[in-house]
């Protein structure tokens, strides 16, 4: 899961660069991820994602323990793709 956040799913795109002249040449677009330690109340526990800027705003909004549900209901993470750091 190297390019792709645990929480949103977002991953890199395909996309074109494209010079003055209008020629296009293949690039990636990534996803603006970083790695983030989180407190998890539910398991008291520290838990670290990897996840997007978006995926941040989400946890923010309704919380770390709805957004981990269903980014599992989704199929974008499993239990065992997130690190337990003690």
């Amino acid at each position: 899961m190297s390019k792709i956040c645990q929480i949103t799913g977002k991953k890199a795109m395909i996309g074109n660069n494209v010079s003055h002249s209008k020629r296009r040449t293949k690039r990636t677009f990534d996803a603006n991820l970083f790695t983030k330690k989180f407190y998890y109340v539910e398991e008291d526990c520290w838990i670290s994602l990897k996840i997007s800027a978006a995926g941040l705003r989400l946890i923010n909004k309704v919380g770390l323990d709805r957004a981990l549900r269903t980014a599992i209901a989704k199929g974008y993470c499993n239990s065992k793709d997130i690190k337990v750091i003690g």
